[in-house]
């Protein structure tokens, strides 16, 4: 695959040199413009399916990492230099971008590069993940990461997981919901500080959606201790997850086991407002 590589330093970016080649196509039209990432790298089949799926709906700009990131939330790159390559994986009408750095490095470059002072997204996804992203993942999630990015500069935003998770999985089955989701959010748009965390069952047919909370469950026996052949012990993060709450028909693992589409509303404010006032009785 050709491919023609830029380096944009994070304290000297060369904004002339990175100009993409159909800016003014983008600027010309009158299509939403829709800017996608992801956790899993931008050859992942997941945000291949998702390119195809809303192209119908606006013009596509891809800015994604170069290789898997999972688990790496909102973290961005403080202290190394970042690059850009110009890819042509998804076709001649998608421009598509891979970055060295994590999803939300992605998001900001590509809003600060390609998006500020021509045109703005109207919409931002992260996904379609390969693997859950509901319960506490959320809380981990480089796909979710996208989602929050956006949502943190005031545009709707949205992540799509499947927990399939293999790298060859089936995703037509998502194409209908993923279409009227995100036609959804383009025609209503999100409230400030709000975006939404979709989740898809593994399997062919789905029973529905169910609109749900975020299920309290938690990871347990997370470290593997191994011996290194030098003499010294090395360590796997692995882990299993346990949900506290197996029968909570509102939640979205709940949802997923019983073969429905979890949608939850997800805020950017993590303000605990019902302790505040329990706070203020410290008098402090």
């Amino acid at each position: 695959m050709q491919s023609k590589l830029y380096f944009l330093w994070t304290n000297h970016p060369q904004k002339d040199m990175n100009k993409p080649t159909d800016t003014l196509q983008r600027e010309a039209s009158n299509r939403p413009l829709i800017l996608i990432s992801n956790d899993d790298g931008y050859e992942s089949k997941g945000i291949r399916a998702l390119v195809d799926f809303v192209k119908p709906l606006g013009d596509i700009i891809v800015c994604a990492p170069e290789g898997p990131r999972s688990g790496f939330s909102c973290a961005f790159s403080a202290v190394d230099p970042l690059t850009l390559r110009r890819r042509d994986n998804m076709g001649d009408d998608v421009e598509v971008w891979s970055c060295s750095g994590t999803p939300v490095d992605c998001v900001k470059l590509a809003f600060n590069q390609f998006c500020l002072d021509k045109r703005m997204p109207d919409l931002i996804i992260g996904g379609i993940n390969h693997g859950d992203n509901s319960t506490v993942n959320n809380h981990y999630s480089g796909t979710m990461g996208v989602a929050m990015e956006g949502c943190m500069k005031y545009i709707p935003s949205i992540a799509f997981s499947s927990c399939h998770y293999q790298p060859d999985a089936d995703f037509e089955p998502l194409r209908p919901y993923v279409q009227e989701i995100v036609g959804r959010v383009l025609a209503e748009g999100l409230p400030k500080g709000i975006c939404l965390n979709v989740n898809f069952p593994a399997r062919q047919e789905f029973e529905g959606v169910r609109i749900c909370r975020m299920t309290y469950g938690r990871w347990v026996n997370e470290v593997e201790k191994r011996p290194h052949p030098r003499g010294y012990n090395y360590y796997w993060v692995v882990g299993t997850y346990h949900n506290d709450e197996p029968d909570a028909r509102d939640s979205d693992q709940w949802a997923l086991n019983h073969g429905f589409v979890a949608i939850t509303p997800t805020n950017m404010d993590v303000t605990a407002y019902e302790y505040m006032e329990h706070l203020r009785e410290w008098d402090l």
